[in-house]
């Protein structure tokens, strides 16, 4: 059986402004977006995949065992969609933008945009495909944290959803971690008029810190521990720090680690509990026993307070990166929940 590509890089143009949550009002929005497969007449086959902090709408280039006739997403069965959030730097409407700089400033610190701004944005998306029912919504990190929101403000659309590695609300720890790095760009001299190139990499050095575990440093570094000058370690993370400034922006990184900071189910919900109470729809949540960004009883609780919940533990060496790098098993717990959860 020939499996469908995926489209490449689409643009969409949003029919209407857009207005977030702060009450500032876009008055064009672009979304970049990718799918996989074809939709069904009825528009109710669709599969939405959420990306991670830094990640695009090449579902491909980031998680690419999912998606395949042996994979969880099945494009000769699935419509897959995968869309460049808000905010991002890679297709979709964020800083740099005129239209975004004109409202919120060429060189924002300050929030801008929220979790719900970004999933208000894919519906807007999704509707002009013609997608009128979700089987699943699916993301780890800030893609989990999508997932979650989508659950919650659009549940008569949503089937299942798949939270990997994200909580229910983005804790005082993970806060300032994103402040930190925040503050590494603003402090790097370029910043607001240039790239903030050594800033945004020492930022990502941070951020790689806090994305594998003690263990995982251990195993893959303590042999070259005896290279006083420069260990095998240091280099490692100057080699993430450049790759990022290579192909991220360092605008983009400060808004969406604002996005991030953002994220908390219960916020107008009377808080988080009475929130996850409401999500009636199955979830597979799968946490990791190694994350040291979002812990496992923030992964533990999250499931118990989900009506329709399952937990399921991805024990890895590799920290919280783990949902990105165990392709494999991630693949077929999602695999067993799709065929646990399958209509008819």
């Amino acid at each position: 059986m020939s499996v469908p590509v995926a489209t490449g890089r689409l643009q969409h143009v949003l029919p209407a402004p857009v207005i977030v949550e702060s009450g500032a009002v876009l008055p064009r929005v672009t979304v970049a977006y990718q799918t996989w497969g074809t939709l069904a007449p009825g528009g109710d086959n669709a599969v939405l995949v959420c990306h991670a902090l830094t990640g695009s709408a090449d579902v491909s280039d980031w998680w690419g065992a999912l998606i395949g006739p042996e994979g969880a997403l099945d494009p000769s069965r699935d419509f897959v969609v995968c869309s460049n959030v808000l905010g991002s730097c890679y297709g979709t409407t964020g800083p740099g933008a005129p239209e975004w700089d004109a409202v919120f400033g060429a060189h924002p610190e300050a929030p801008a945009v929220t979790v719900r701004d970004v999933v208000h944005v894919q519906r807007q998306l999704l509707d002009a495909l013609g997608v009128r029912r979700l089987r699943l919504v699916i993301g780890g990190s800030m893609g989990g944290m999508q997932a979650l929101e989508w659950a919650l403000l659009y549940p008569d659309l949503v089937e299942t959803i798949a939270v990997l590695a994200a909580p229910a609300v983005h804790a005082p720890w993970a806060v300032a971690l994103a402040e930190t790095q925040r503050q590494a760009i603003f402090a790097d001299a370029e910043w607001p008029h240039g790239r903030a190139a050594r800033g945004l990499a020492t930022a990502r050095m941070m951020g790689m810190i806090s994305y594998r575990s003690a263990k995982a440093f251990e195993a893959r570094f303590a042999a070259g521990r005896d290279d006083a000058a420069q260990p095998t370690v240091t280099r490692w993370l100057h080699r993430h720090g450049e790759r990022l400034v290579g192909r991220f922006d360092a605008r983009a990184y400060v808004t969406l680690t604002h996005v991030l900071d953002s994220h908390d189910v219960g916020r107008g919900r009377g808080g988080v509990a009475a929130a996850l109470a409401r999500l009636e729809q199955p979830a597979l949540v799968v946490g990791i026993d190694t994350d040291m960004l979002y812990l496992p009883d923030e992964m533990r609780a999250l499931a118990e307070g989900l009506p329709n919940g399952e937990l399921c533990w991805l024990t890895s060496p590799h920290g919280h990166d783990a949902f990105l790098i165990e392709q494999d098993r991630v693949l077929r717990a999602v695999r067993e929940f799709r065929a646990a959860t399958a209509r008819g």
